[in-house]
């Protein structure tokens, strides 16, 4: 069964992108402009890095979690990021540890 992530990726200009993807090596590529198929609200906004990262059991879920996440205010945001996760979340969410992210974040780089 294949694995979906929630991300939210912080540009130089400290604002926060939201996606969802069953890759995030490769979306990272993506949104950076190494590897076709980034999104267009990214661009002229390098460097980027994952902020935060859940892992999800399905696509409904991660579509559920990613638009949950877009309605929140940055507050909320940056708490799902820098904290233990205890805001309740809509579907059940695992969120990938700071250094899985640093990992991913110097891969790029």
């Amino acid at each position: 069964m294949t694995s979906w992530y929630v991300y939210l990726l912080k540009t130089a200009r400290n604002t926060l992108y939201t996606g969802v993807t069953t890759d995030p090596k490769r979306r990272l590529r993506q949104h950076s402009g190494d590897i076709k198929g980034g999104a267009k609200a990214l661009r002229g906004k390098l460097p980027l890095h994952y902020y935060c990262i859940f892992e999800v059991e399905n696509k409904s879920h991660a579509l559920r979690l990613e638009a949950w996440i877009k309605g929140c205010n940055r507050s909320i945001k940056d708490k799902l990021a820098n904290e233990p996760v205890e805001i309740e979340l809509p579907v059940t969410a695992q969120k990938l540890s700071t250094e899985l992210i640093r990992q991913l974040n110097s891969a790029h780089h």
